[in-house]
């Protein structure tokens, strides 16, 4: 791997945990536990769509840890690791398609990455009640979706990588 690739990468996983930051200082679970506006994304559409598959996956995966590590537990990582690794196959299948735009793989990205979080619920708490939250995450996943893909976009567009 080139030195150029790797400052980048270095530079977007600690943008993402920048953002992973910022994002836990604003309380959207007032109403509902669990909501995020999914800030981080915007780095790794960046990636994604900038760079390359492996690379995206390595961001999104190095800040899942780290963030973990200085501000979780080991449950946060179950539930993270689990979404991040379904929205990021999701969203590269539908990349891969070419018949939806940035925003809306974003908004599949934010849908997946919910269910994902949700199947880990149902097997690490054995119960499959909790899924009955799912609708409620993929409304909250698909207006986070929209949002940070309309930013990916103008990002995309505009930065050059």
């Amino acid at each position: 791997m080139k030195a150029k690739n790797v400052a980048a990468l270095g530079v977007l996983t600690a943008f993402a945990m920048i953002l992973s930051y910022l994002e836990s200082l604003v309380p959207l679970s007032f109403a509902v536990p669990g909501i995020k506006m999914g800030l981080p994304n915007i780095v790794i559409m960046f990636a994604l769509y900038r760079m390359s598959l492996k690379e995206a996956c390595t961001v999104s995966i190095l800040r899942v840890v780290l963030i973990s590590v200085l501000f979780g537990n080991t449950l946060s990582l179950a539930y993270s690791v689990a979404g991040t690794l379904l929205s990021l196959t999701v969203m590269t299948i539908l990349k891969k398609s070419d018949k939806f735009s940035v925003t809306g793989v974003s908004v599949a990205g934010g849908v997946f990455h919910n269910a994902g979080q949700i199947a880990v619920a149902v097997i690490l708490l054995g119960t499959k009640e909790i899924a009955y939250y799912l609708p409620v995450l993929c409304i909250s996943g698909t207006i986070a979706g929209i949002c940070i893909g309309a930013v990916s976009g103008i990002i995309i567009n505009r930065v050059k990588y």
